[in-house]
């Protein structure tokens, strides 16, 4: 049964009558109901106003413009209650008065319907004015990314890609068209880089981002990258980036220059990089783009020549060689977050980011500080901190600190810099699979299409690498130089798209991630049971081979625990919450919506399938495995569930649901 707010229209001529109106009811129920007068006649005795009607069962509309009304009047139905029916039933059957045939009632009509003040019978049977109630925003009933609905309306739920993925913004691709069109082109998160740029630009491009939400309908996360307090180079006297050649002559220095710099000479922000660096040390730039050996120094002044010429970039990362071994004097001196970090870190809380990733972390403690930082800056909003992988000192405590963080990030080009090259892929992989494990996404950067910068199309090897990367399922793919600075932006997002897409569908198709396993993450009891109903839920999915499975949560626990188990079907996470919809955005496979709960389960089952059928995304025949850790306010403990739903006309089962309104 479902509420309504009754409309009573009293007529002079049958004032005299306090029945007449069930009456009529009755008669028009005899036709629409299917000859179940005298089930409601035997429930019927005077009172002021109740009626008892069978559900009507559910039919699809027949175009978007019924689908509309019909999505509207099950959202009104469902959260009003007719005034009359003290013992709490839902009347039907006035509903069917009030909004009378769907088919004839086109979307404008139905919102009209819901704003115009109504008259409703009180218990003494009086009329009793109510007040007009906001229009309801079809729009904003069920909030979704726009070029997520376009896929699903045109090519169903296999179509959709399950790896997210993450562009860097930088002058190649920030203004608003260039951002709707990376956003179009599938962009999950915009990451800011703040080695580079003003804090002015980086507020210019989050409220442009903040905009393209708001007006296009898009989801696009903001991700704040930090510094770090490493050694790196300065600006390069304003370049955007300069050629060396081979046996060049250059300087690197941490003396401040008034003006320009001197020709060949780079900048280096460590102040005891002169005594800690040696005469015979190699100097690598960036991870290996280009290589110096140190010939000299002269105070604060040191002399190299290149040996493996490249492109010199500003802030490039500067590691030193003794011996074959990696020198970490400089860099142990060095704290995690410095001072320039904090106050990067108070504009992005200031800017509402979604994430922050912190650069060259060491030890699990830097991130626990960080983190209590935050929730003391911005109690009311959660911001995830995501830890960057790049360093020996944040592989020897790799697990305690992903443990403690909200993702991480493995950052190949800094990483590769520390560690032998032979030993990154394990690295990566390593640090992927222990990821999973413990429920917390991971993305892989670092030149995933580094010839894309200056070519348009990228090489095979690269294609292979990303590849293989959606083949070990990470959560998210990132986009650096390619789509900063790179000449083709949209022309990288695109591989990466098209390729993760194709490698899914492989994977799908050779199912060959069916025997992996999962180690048990919950201690407590209703933790380990939300755990198990996502296992159940995944497996089950893959078993019935479901269209998708959909997920009601007020957190986002149960839905990151269903994307851990990596099912071959779309995960639709729905939360009432804007800021968990948005933080969903960096987990494997989900498609986050945002829509207002119900406290009962199938209520908000009905409100979805309407919604979702009236906007084209799903469709008769469709197997849904619905999980929910809704639980009504007035019980203290969690109620969760798991169902298997079949959107048909004519079926009800146990396991298999047949919805009504």
């Amino acid at each position: 049964m479902l509420r309504v707010q009754a409309q009573v229209a009293y007529l002079p001529r049958w004032h005299c009558y306090p029945h007449a109106d069930c009456l009529l009811l009755y008669f028009f129920g005899f036709i629409t109901l299917h000859c179940r007068l005298f089930v409601g006649l035997w429930h019927w005795r005077p009172r002021p106003f109740r009626v008892f009607s069978r559900p009507l069962r559910y039919s699809f509309p027949a175009n978007a413009e019924e689908g509309m009304a019909q999505a509207l009047q099950a959202a009104y139905i469902s959260t009003h209650a007719c005034p009359a029916c003290s013992a709490g039933v839902h009347c039907n059957a006035a509903a069917q008065r009030n909004y009378g045939s769907l088919s004839s009632m086109r979307r404008e009509e139905v919102a009209t319907l819901l704003t115009e003040s109504v008259e409703s019978v009180s218990l003494n049977g009086s009329p009793q004015k109510v007040a007009a109630e906001e229009k309801p925003s079809f729009a904003n009933l069920l909030e979704v990314d726009t070029v997520t609905e376009a896929e699903l309306k045109e090519n169903g739920f296999r179509s959709t890609r399950r790896t997210k993925l993450v562009c860097t913004i930088g002058p190649a691709c920030c203004s608003a068209e260039q951002l709707e069109a990376m956003a179009m082109g599938g962009m999950n998160v915009a990451r800011l880089n703040l080695c580079h740029g003003t804090k002015e630009w980086h507020s210019q491009v989050i409220q442009r981002v903040r905009r393209l939400n708001a007006e296009k309908g898009y989801s696009v996360a903001v991700m704040m990258d930090t510094e770090g307090s490493e050694i790196h180079m300065g600006d390069l006297g304003g370049e955007s980036a300069v050629r060396t050649e081979d046996g060049e002559a250059w300087v690197f220095t941490v003396r401040k220059f008034e003006g320009q710099l001197p020709p060949r000479t780079a900048q280096v922000n460590y102040e005891g990089f002169a005594e800690d660096i040696m005469a015979g040390d190699e100097l690598v730039v960036d991870g290996g783009m280009v290589r110096f050996e140190v010939v000299e120094k002269v105070g604060p002044d040191v002399h190299c020549r290149c040996t493996d010429p490249g492109l010199l970039l500003p802030r490039a990362n500067l590691t030193f060689w003794r011996g074959g071994h990696l020198v970490r004097e400089g860099n142990s001196m060095l704290p995690t977050i410095s001072s320039k970090d904090w106050i990067d870190i108070d504009f992005g809380i200031a800017e509402s980011v979604d994430f922050i990733a912190i650069s060259f972390v060491k030890t699990a403690d830097v991130i626990k500080h960080l983190k209590s930082y935050i929730a003391a800056r911005s109690p009311q909003r959660a911001i995830g901190v995501l830890a960057k992988i790049e360093s020996c000192e944040s592989l020897k405590n790799l697990k305690d600190i992903i443990l403690v963080s909200d993702g991480a990030m493995v950052a190949r080009g800094d990483l590769g810099a520390q560690i032998p090259l032979e030993q990154v892929p394990s690295v990566q992989q390593e640090v992927v699979q222990l990821c999973r494990q413990l429920n917390k996404p991971v993305i892989v950067a670092s030149q995933l299409l580094e010839s894309m910068i200056e070519y348009p199309t990228p090489t095979r090897a690269e294609v292979a690498d990303v590849s293989e990367m959606v083949r070990q399922r990470v959560d998210a793919l990132m986009l650096s130089g390619e789509s900063a600075m790179g000449q083709f932006p949209e022309k990288a997002l695109s591989v990466l798209r098209t390729v993760s897409l194709r490698i899914e569908e492989w994977c799908r198709e050779e199912r060959i991630h069916e025997s992996s396993s999962l180690q048990q993450l919950a201690t407590s009891l209703p933790d380990q049971i939300s755990e198990q109903i996502c296992n159940a839920g995944a497996l089950m999915a893959n078993k019935l081979e479901a269209d998708a499975i959909f997920v009601y949560t007020k957190g986002g626990r149960m839905a990151s625990l269903l994307s851990r188990n990596r099912p071959d079907c779309p995960i639709f996470a729905f939360t009432d919450s804007k800021d968990v919809r948005i933080n969903l955005n960096l987990r494997w496979g989900l498609i986050p919506f945002r829509l207002d709960f119900s406290e009962d389960m199938e209520v908000n089952l009905r409100r979805t399938f309407s919604l979702l059928k009236a906007r084209g995304m799903v469709k008769a025949g469709d197997l849904i495995i619905a999980v929910s850790d809704i639980a009504p306010s007035s019980q203290s403990n969690m109620l969760q569930s798991i169902q298997a739903v079949l959107l048909q006309v004519r079926v009800s089962l146990n396991a298999v649901m047949d919805y009504t309104i």
